[in-house]
C-alpha cells in the first residue's frame, strides 16, 4: 500500500512540474519588433495606379514582417473617417492614408496620434494634421512638366483649358501652382477651368461636350490625370478633334501611353509608384516598430512642419516613351504598341 502511495505522489509531482511554464517564456511578451499591423486606407480605386500602389505596398510590408489591413472608402469622406476610427479601435501599429479630402480627416488623424498610433499621408496631404510623414511626388514639378510640354509646342500667348481633379485634393493645388507658373512665363491664356468631383473621368467628357465651341478654339487641354485626359480625348474624337488639340495627363496609365503612340495625347507625367509604395511601406513598418525615419525635408501642413519625402516625376512624350516607360518595366512594349499601325 505504501508502495502505491509513493508512486502516486511521484506522478503527482511530475505532473505539476510539467504544467509549469518556463520562466523565460513568461517574461518575453510580444514586442513591436515582432509582427506589426498597418492600416491602409485608400480614397478609392477609381484611378488606375492605386491598385499598383496597393499591391507593391502590401508585398513590401509583408516581406518586412508586417500585416496590412487594406480599406477603400469609395470616394466617401465619411467612410474614410470611419475606417480610421476602426483602425484605432483594433489597435493597429501604424496608419497610412490616401485621403479623400485634404481637410476633413484632420481630427480623426489627431485622434489616432493621441492614441500613440503614427500616421503617414501617402501621396496626398491632410492639412493641419501634424502627421508623422508626408510622402509623395513633387507635385509642383508635375504641373511644371505638363505646362512645359505644352509651351514647347504652342507659341507664347496660346490658349489653354484646365480640367482638374477636386479642390478637396491638395495635390491639385500644388500641381496647378507649378502649371500656372510656367504658363505665366509664356503669357498663356487660360480660357476655362473645371474641377471634376472625386476624380470622376466621365465629368471631363461631359465638360468638353458642354463647352465644345470654346474648347475647339483652344490650343491645349491640361487634364489633371490620364483618366480625365482619356475622357476629354474621347469627346474630342467624336467630333474629329483628337490629336488637333494637345492634351496632357499624369500617372503613366497604359491607355495614356497608347495614346502617346497614336498621337492623341501629348504628354503623361510618369511617377514611379513602385518606388513610392516600397519606400512608404518601409517607413510605415519603421514607425510601427517605434524606429526613427530618415528624411531630408519638411513640408508645412498649415500648422506644422512635418517630415517630407518627395520623389521626382518624369515627363513622358512619344520620343522618350520607350526609354522611360518600357525599359523601366512599367508597361510591356506589346501592350503599349498594341494599336500601332
Amino acid at each position: 500500500m505504501r508502495r502505491i502511495i509513493a508512486i502516486l505522489l511521484t506522478l503527482s509531482l511530475l505532473l505539476c512540474v510539467s504544467c509549469k511554464a518556463p520562466e523565460n517564456k513568461e517574461s518575453s511578451p510580444t514586442t513591436k519588433n515582432d509582427v506589426c499591423t498597418i492600416g491602409l486606407s485608400f480614397d478609392s480605386f477609381v484611378i488606375e495606379r492605386w491598385t499598383r500602389d496597393r499591391d507593391v505596398f502590401v508585398s513590401t510590408a509583408n516581406e518586412l514582417g508586417a500585416e496590412v489591413n487594406v480599406q477603400s472608402a469609395g470616394g466617401d469622406v465619411t467612410n474614410q473617417i470611419a475606417q480610421i476610427k476602426y483602425f484605432i479601435e483594433i489597435g493597429v501599429d501604424a496608419i497610412v492614408v490616401i485621403t479623400a479630402d485634404s481637410v476633413a480627416l484632420a481630427d480623426s488623424i489627431k485622434e489616432a496620434k493621441n492614441k500613440g498610433i503614427p500616421v503617414i499621408c501617402y501621396d496626398r496631404l491632410v492639412k493641419n494634421a501634424n502627421t508623422d510623414l508626408y510622402i509623395s511626388f513633387d507635385n509642383e514639378a508635375v504641373g511644371k512638366q505638363m505646362a512645359q510640354a505644352i509651351c514647347d509646342k504652342v507659341p507664347d500667348g496660346g490658349t489653354i483649358v484646365e480640367i482638374m481633379g477636386p479642390e478637396s485634393d491638395y495635390n491639385v493645388a500644388q500641381v496647378m501652382r507649378g502649371f500656372d507658373h510656367i504658363c505665366t512665363t509664356h503669357s498663356m491664356n487660360i480660357s476655362l477651368k473645371y474641377n471634376c468631383s472625386n476624380w470622376k473621368p466621365e465629368l471631363a467628357y461631359d465638360f468638353v461636350n458642354a463647352h465644345f465651341d470654346e474648347i475647339s478654339k483652344a490650343d491645349a487641354i491640361m487634364c489633371g490625370n490620364d483618366a480625365l485626359a482619356g475622357e476629354a480625348i474621347h469627346a474630342l474624337a467624336e467630333r474629329g478633334y483628337a490629336g488637333k488639340i494637345l492634351v496632357t495627363g499624369q500617372d503613366g496609365d497604359l491607355e495614356a501611353c497608347q495614346r502617346l503612340v497614336e498621337g492623341t495625347q501629348l504628354v503623361t507625367v510618369y511617377k514611379p509608384v513602385e518606388k513610392l509604395a516600397r519606400l512608404a511601406a518601409e517607413c510605415a513598418v519603421k514607425l510601427a516598430k517605434g524606429q526613427q525615419l530618415e528624411y531630408t525635408g519638411t513640408f508645412f501642413d498649415g500648422s506644422h512642419d512635418i517630415p517630407y519625402i518627395a520623389i521626382m516625376p518624369s515627363a513622358v512624350v512619344r520620343e522618350n516613351l520607350d526609354s522611360v516607360i518600357i525599359e523601366s518595366g512599367f508597361h510591356l512594349r506589346e501592350e503599349v504598341y498594341i494599336n500601332a499601325g
